[in-house]
């Protein structure tokens, strides 16, 4: 008789060394968002994908007419059982963009819908303040 492995438990060992390894890349990126920075004729626009985030914890800040800052705070996951497999990140996450024109800060917009962030800056001739920019 030849003595055979169980190829069932074979492949759970594979699945977990996968998920471990998807953790472990899952936490080495968690904590820079990625983003779209689009620049239109009259506008920048930069969007990132926020699930599942209140919009209330998202953090939007024009540090100066060229600096874009986005925060937003992690997300609480206990009592919601045990993962079997953690692709999208719950952790705090920031992300600096430099912005390719000067903007408007007055006339800046923040919207959040169906888990992705869009903020919208009109393209300005010349140095601004930094703002805080409300999410709708």
């Amino acid at each position: 008789m030849t003595d055979r492995t169980d190829p069932f438990a074979e492949i759970e060992d594979l699945v977990e060394q996968f998920t471990q390894l998807g953790d472990q890349l899952g936490e080495s990126l968690a904590g820079e968002l990625p983003v779209d920075v689009i620049d239109t004729d009259d506008a920048i626009l930069v969007k990132t994908d926020l699930p599942g985030r209140d919009p209330s914890s998202i953090d939007v800040q024009l540090d100066d007419s060229r600096t874009l800052r986005i925060e937003t705070e992690a997300i609480d996951t206990t009592g919601e059982g045990r993962f079997i497999m953690r692709e999208r990140t719950k952790q705090a996450a920031s992300r600096s963009v430099t912005l390719p024109a000067a903007v408007e800060d007055s006339a800046t917009e923040a919207s959040y819908d169906r888990g992705v962030l869009t903020v919208r800056l009109p393209k300005l001739d010349g140095d601004g303040e930094g703002t805080d920019i409300p999410v709708n």
